[in-house]
Protein backbone atom coordinates (compact mmCIF):
# COMPACT_ATOMS: atom_id res chain seq x y z
CA UNK A 1 0.00 0.00 0.00
CA UNK A 2 1.28 3.44 -0.90
CA UNK A 3 0.12 6.30 1.32
CA UNK A 4 0.56 9.95 0.37
CA UNK A 5 2.00 11.62 3.49
CA UNK A 6 2.75 15.07 2.04
CA UNK A 7 -0.07 16.80 3.90
CA UNK A 8 0.53 14.84 7.12
CA UNK A 9 4.30 14.78 7.58
CA UNK A 10 7.29 17.02 7.06
CA UNK A 11 9.62 14.01 7.23
CA UNK A 12 8.63 12.09 4.08
CA UNK A 13 6.28 12.28 1.12
CA UNK A 14 5.13 8.66 1.06
CA UNK A 15 4.82 5.52 3.16
CA UNK A 16 5.04 2.24 1.30
CA UNK A 17 3.71 -0.59 3.45
CA UNK A 18 4.03 -4.27 2.62
CA UNK A 19 4.40 -7.56 4.43
CA UNK A 20 5.60 -11.14 4.22
CA UNK A 21 4.60 -14.31 5.99
CA UNK A 22 8.04 -15.02 7.47
CA UNK A 23 11.13 -13.21 8.77
CA UNK A 24 13.08 -14.57 5.80
CA UNK A 25 10.42 -13.16 3.47
CA UNK A 26 10.70 -9.75 5.14
CA UNK A 27 14.48 -9.71 4.67
CA UNK A 28 14.11 -10.87 1.05
CA UNK A 29 11.78 -7.96 0.30
CA UNK A 30 14.19 -5.54 1.99
CA UNK A 31 17.15 -6.91 0.02
CA UNK A 32 15.30 -6.55 -3.28
CA UNK A 33 13.94 -3.08 -2.53
CA UNK A 34 17.40 -1.93 -1.45
CA UNK A 35 18.93 -3.35 -4.65
CA UNK A 36 16.34 -1.62 -6.87
CA UNK A 37 16.70 1.71 -5.07
CA UNK A 38 20.47 1.59 -5.55
CA UNK A 39 20.01 0.71 -9.25
CA UNK A 40 17.93 3.84 -9.81
CA UNK A 41 20.31 6.01 -7.79
CA UNK A 42 18.00 6.63 -4.83
CA UNK A 43 19.70 7.46 -1.56
CA UNK A 44 18.97 5.23 1.42
CA UNK A 45 19.69 7.01 4.68
CA UNK A 46 18.80 4.22 7.05
CA UNK A 47 17.58 0.67 7.57
CA UNK A 48 16.23 -0.39 10.96
CA UNK A 49 15.08 -3.80 12.17
CA UNK A 50 16.71 -5.95 9.50
CA UNK A 51 18.33 -8.43 11.89
CA UNK A 52 15.06 -9.27 13.62
CA UNK A 53 13.05 -9.29 10.38
CA UNK A 54 9.78 -8.42 12.12
CA UNK A 55 9.33 -4.78 11.09
CA UNK A 56 11.98 -3.26 8.86
CA UNK A 57 11.95 0.45 8.15
CA UNK A 58 13.89 1.57 5.09
CA UNK A 59 14.27 5.34 4.81
CA UNK A 60 14.80 6.59 1.27
CA UNK A 61 14.05 10.23 2.21
CA UNK A 62 11.00 10.87 0.00
CA UNK A 63 9.65 7.38 0.70
CA UNK A 64 9.74 5.50 3.99
CA UNK A 65 9.19 1.81 3.36
CA UNK A 66 7.72 -0.36 6.11
CA UNK A 67 8.16 -4.10 5.56
CA UNK A 68 6.32 -6.15 8.17
CA UNK A 69 6.05 -9.74 9.26
CA UNK A 70 2.31 -10.06 8.60
CA UNK A 71 1.03 -10.49 12.20
CA UNK A 72 2.85 -7.30 13.21
CA UNK A 73 1.41 -5.36 10.28
CA UNK A 74 -2.08 -6.18 11.53
CA UNK A 75 -1.12 -5.39 15.14
CA UNK A 76 0.43 -1.97 14.45
CA UNK A 77 -2.10 -1.07 11.74
CA UNK A 78 -0.25 1.85 10.16
CA UNK A 79 -2.94 1.99 7.49
CA UNK A 80 -5.51 2.66 10.22
CA UNK A 81 -3.27 5.12 12.03
CA UNK A 82 -2.95 7.20 8.84
CA UNK A 83 -6.54 6.63 7.68
CA UNK A 84 -6.95 10.29 6.66
CA UNK A 85 -4.02 10.17 4.24
CA UNK A 86 -4.78 9.42 0.59
CA UNK A 87 -4.00 5.96 -0.79
CA UNK A 88 -2.37 5.74 -4.18
CA UNK A 89 -2.89 2.81 -6.54
CA UNK A 90 0.18 0.84 -7.47
CA UNK A 91 0.20 -0.51 -11.03
CA UNK A 92 0.64 -4.12 -9.87
CA UNK A 93 -1.47 -4.26 -6.71
CA UNK A 94 -4.55 -5.84 -8.29
CA UNK A 95 -2.62 -8.62 -10.04
CA UNK A 96 -2.32 -10.80 -6.95
CA UNK A 97 -5.10 -12.61 -5.07
CA UNK A 98 -5.95 -11.22 -1.65
CA UNK A 99 -6.00 -14.68 -0.13
CA UNK A 100 -4.03 -17.81 -0.82
CA UNK A 101 -5.83 -20.46 -2.80
CA UNK A 102 -5.50 -24.15 -1.93
CA UNK A 103 -5.29 -26.94 -4.49
CA UNK A 104 -8.88 -27.83 -3.57
CA UNK A 105 -9.99 -24.28 -4.49
CA UNK A 106 -8.27 -24.55 -7.88
CA UNK A 107 -9.84 -27.94 -8.77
Amino acid sequence: MLIDMKAMSNVTDYFLICSADSNRGVRTIVDNVEKKLKEIGAKIIGIEGYTEGKWVLLDAIDVVIHIFYEPLRSFYDLEGLWIDSPRLDLPFQHQFPLETKTLKDLA
